[in-house]
């Protein structure tokens, strides 16, 4: 479904383009077509950074405090801003349009589990595109899941988790597969583990989760979007209740990674999960952490890794 919203907003965007030079020719006097053509392009991009700009303003407005180690200058601001402008653009734009991922080149026994890739709010498998890539030239089999309606309850996904972990299970003979899930995904994994429990997945890697909730899905659409707000200061009742429901055990199972500059979740310390496995980063948005070189290296490490050996539970990471 998003992918046709996409596409019709796409061809809005495109009229929207040519509409604007056809003004610039006839009523600001531009007198070429590329320069008039390129003059629309540039308003609308303006348009599509004043949006995230928007975003990282009230992000910023409701967010935790940074810690000195993650302080950002000038320069940092701007390739922080850029990014993820870029990384929108190119979701909404191309990936999350034309879904696909890669297979890997082939399954042997010995290879490590397979990955269920659960996407966040109003997104699609498409997201994956950068991940997917990588986990391919590792032979790692994946697959990842849209998840519909996109306005749905998030306890009305899990039925789709389940179903997609028997098939990765089936087809690389595994007992067990790992879940990485962005944003709203990794509250769709924990609302799985809670209807299913722990016996079909080793770990849940979570990137920009709101696990306590954000405030800028105050304003958002949809039943899951009021389950990931804030009220005043405070988590959702179902968020609460969620949490109450896991145990040690459960929490145990679970990798968080999030940024201290994240423009979506806000306050940004609502993605630090008391009990999982926290791994903070700075200088990357919502959208660009999944595509971030440095979030990618240590994913496929927390993919790849064997957990048996103690490990300390938070660690610190700059982009």
């Amino acid at each position: 479904m998003i992918a046709r919203i996409l596409k019709w907003l796409m061809l809005l965007q495109v009229l929207a383009v040519l509409g604007l030079a056809y003004l610039a020719m006839q009523a600001w006097g531009v007198a070429s077509p590329a320069m008039a053509l390129l003059l629309a392009v540039a308003m609308l991009l303006a348009v599509r950074a004043l949006i995230v700009a928007r975003n990282f303003w009230q992000s910023r407005r409701l967010g935790s405090p940074v810690p000195q180690d993650y302080q950002l200058g000038l320069g940092g601001a701007a390739r922080l801003f850029f990014g993820e402008l870029r990384a929108t653009l190119w979701a909404s734009s191309w990936g999350m349009l034309r879904p696909r991922l890669h297979a890997a080149d082939c399954i042997t026994p010995g290879q490590g589990l397979p990955v269920l890739l659960v996407h966040g709010y109003v997104c699609n498998g498409g997201y994956w595109t950068k991940l997917s890539r990588q986990l391919a030239q590792a032979g790692i089999v994946h697959k990842a899941i849209d998840l519909e309606p996109i306005d749905a309850n998030i306890d009305g996904y899990v039925t789709q988790v389940e179903q997609a972990l028997q098939v990765l299970c089936t087809l690389t003979g595994k007992p067990q597969a790992i879940i990485v899930a962005h944003s709203m995904g990794g509250l769709v994994a924990r609302a799985w583990l809670r209807h299913y429990g722990a016996a079909r997945v080793a770990r849940i890697i979570t990137i920009g989760t709101p696990h306590h909730g954000t405030a800028l899905a105050n304003l958002a659409a949809g039943t899951n979007a009021r389950q990931m707000s804030r009220i005043h200061g405070a988590p959702s009742v179902w968020l609460a209740q969620l949490a109450a429901s896991e145990t040690p055990e459960a929490r145990a199972l679970i990798t968080s990674m999030y940024s201290h500059h994240d423009n979506i979740v806000a306050p940004q310390s609502s993605a630090q999960l008391p009990g999982a496995r926290n791994l903070a980063f700075g200088g990357i948005g919502h959208v660009a952490l999944a595509s971030d070189a440095c979030v990618l290296r240590q994913l496929l490490e927390e993919i790849t890794i064997k957990h048996e050996a103690a490990r300390p539970p938070s660690a610190t990471h700059f982009a």
